[in-house]
């Protein structure tokens, strides 16, 4: 259970297991690492924190590469997923996997100094809001997620966190989808299918957001902007926000 009870996510990832991993966004996974390792400017030797790591894709990927990477998630379901893949894999001394709320930064700061962090696919950042969050907006919830990571960074050290653009959440707009503009959440009405086929309803809380909204809270959290590229999942390379394209990722450092 995460800090403050149970996130609405918790119950998505308890019911999807493994069958998270055949949906197509998680088929781009070793593009992504590989931009990851770019992005971050990783070297051997460096010791890498993954926030929201889900099933453990992309620090399992890195760690096949010989980094040092610590996944976090608030999905209990999802982290014994990622510790059963690096057992089986022999990677448990690379990558190790804890049970953490990234909203709650006091969960993970145990763990210590990391040369880069990253949370992709809203991994956490910006899935922290809900129907029941009780507060004008979700960048309140947003921002001490983003601040956490940072204060998790070792000086000089890199940040990449994926984020839904608002842009393209409002040209596509699905009929069965509504976006409160003043929160700037998309809630999504969807299907899931877990390992065995079975379907069940679901509801999905998505905080969506501007170049301008991710340059403003980086440098709040006390980050230095290196870049925001507009992307699509299993195609991240650097090239700028446009409309068309469905997420953004910031770039940031540590002073």
């Amino acid at each position: 259970m995460s800090e403050g009870g149970p996130h609405w996510f918790e119950s998505v990832a308890d019911f999807l297991g493994p069958a998270y991993l055949r949906y197509s966004f998680t088929k781009g996974t070793d593009q992504e690492v590989g931009a990851l390792v770019e992005l971050l400017e990783l070297r051997p030797g460096m010791r890498i924190l993954d926030v929201g790591c889900g099933p453990g894709r992309h620090a399992l990927g890195l760690a096949r590469m010989g980094f040092e990477v610590v996944g976090v998630d608030i999905s209990a379901t999802f982290v014994g997923l990622a510790r059963q893949a690096a057992e089986a894999e022999g990677l448990g001394e690379r990558a190790r996997f804890e049970v953490a709320d990234a909203r709650h930064a006091s969960g993970w700061a145990a763990l210590g100094s990391f040369d880069a962090v990253y949370s992709l696919c809203q991994g956490a950042f910006g899935l922290a809001g809900g129907p029941d969050v009780g507060i004008p907006t979700d960048r309140e919830l947003d921002e001490p997620i983003l601040a956490g990571m940072a204060g998790a960074l070792a000086p000089g050290g890199r940040l990449v966190v994926s984020a839904f653009s608002a842009y393209f959440q409002l040209r596509y707009l699905e009929d069965r989808d509504s976006f409160d503009a003043d929160r700037g959440v998309n809630h999504e009405h969807t299907t899931l299918r877990d390992e065995a086929g079975r379907e069940t309803p679901a509801e999905l809380w998505t905080s969506c957001f501007t170049p301008r909204e991710l340059r403003l809270l980086a440098r709040s959290a006390g980050l230095e902007v290196v870049a925001v590229h507009g992307v699509t999942p299993g195609a991240y390379r650097p090239g700028p926000p446009s409309i068309e394209c469905p997420e953004f990722l910031l770039v940031a450092r540590h002073p």
